[in-house]
């Protein structure tokens, strides 16, 4: 069924009310693949949309918005001799009981990406990452449907063009497939990842070392540092952390020495952006009711009665702000959709 003239308010953590033209909910990829395949008739553009919790509206949308609603979690495979276990997951399937069902498995690999807000389906979209691990590391296929003819194709891991928050689902093909389930590999004897300091002390505090005392450690941190959707408007982070060539990064590092600094690839080196941002004066800014959280300045936040320009054009005189002070460009986390 095609829904007209829906607010957005509920489909975004900003809590931003906006109305879509038209809504499809899918449930089944047999509904998925009757849609694309010119059995029903829909209005372009087509905006996927799981959670919304990576999105900032500025504007109504004129075109469809398609809600991925398919559900299930399943073994796929198990490789005891191998010490691995393939997972697979719904779209729809919200990601934080993903993770909580692995870890009440005793199934290691996604603990460290404890509640981060989103569905399952906008995953390998993002390469969604946190605490030292990125789920490029933990997929092994995604399951799409082409929506300009319904056909379904797999695409396996070295087919995603995975890169530091984005995908070929990201760049190249964005808009082109629908994700319908994602393929994890996880581990039998879990290798548990506490490089983060900040992490490990958390953990440390809650007892032993364990895989379920990650995820709460990786849990507390988090509410500890980012605001709740439920009370307060906000899509997590807004700005990627920048990656900048390790000769910038040792530059920048001896005119700031508190400022933090982490390995990236060979030769480059990340730097925090939320540190960028609070050493601009900017943690706990107001412009009316668009503002910057008080406990961490990589979130923007909605005190109620933002618009999604208020938002942008905040986010606009951070980048500045930024580039000024440091010369280092931000780029935005969260996808811009309407009109800037």
């Amino acid at each position: 069924m095609i829904y007209k003239n829906i607010s957005l308010k509920k489909y975004n953590t900003f809590g931003l009310d906006y109305k879509a033209e038209s809504m499809i909910h899918i449930k089944t990829e047999k509904e998925a693949t009757s849609l694309f395949n010119g059995a029903v008739s829909w209005k372009t553009p087509l905006l996927i949309l799981g959670s919304g919790s990576n999105i900032l509206f500025t504007s109504d949308f004129k075109g469809t918005i398609l809600c991925p609603e398919l559900k299930g979690i399943k073994i796929e495979e198990k490789e005891p001799g191998k010490g691995y276990i393939i997972v697979s997951a719904g779209a729809g399937v919200n990601w934080d009981d993903l993770v909580g069902w692995s870890v009440n498995k005793g199934l290691g690999g996604l603990e460290n990406l404890s509640l981060i807000p989103g569905k399952v389906g906008a995953t390998p979209v993002q390469n969604i990452g946190a605490y030292g691990v990125e789920v490029k590391d933990l997929i092994v296929r995604v399951k799409t449907i082409n929506i300009n003819n319904g056909l379904v194709r797999l695409f396996e891991n070295n087919e995603c063009e995975f890169g530091y928050r984005t995908s070929i689902f990201k760049n190249r093909e964005k808009g082109k497939y629908l994700v319908t389930r994602v393929y994890y590999r996880l581990k039998i004897r879990p290798l548990l990842n506490l490089n983060y300091e900040s992490l490990k002390e958390e953990v440390d505090n809650l007892g032993k070392v364990t895989l379920k005392n990650v995820r709460q450690g990786v849990i507390n941190i988090r509410r500890s540092k980012l605001p709740d959707p439920e009370l307060i408007g906000n899509a997590g982070s807004f700005f990627k952390n920048p990656v900048v060539k390790k000769s910038v990064a040792v530059s920048l590092k001896n005119e700031y020495p508190d400022m933090p600094t982490f390995i990236d690839q060979e030769g480059y080196m990340k730097l925090a952006a939320g540190w960028l941002i609070d050493r601009c004066g900017w943690k706990g800014k107001r412009r009316g009711d668009a503002g910057v959280n008080d406990k961490q300045a990589l979130v923007l936040v909605n005190y109620g009665r933002a618009t999604g320009m208020e938002i942008y054009n905040l986010s606009e005189e951070i980048k500045k702000s930024v580039l000024e002070r440091f010369g280092i460009y931000l780029e935005r986390e969260v996808e811009v959709v309407g009109i800037i």
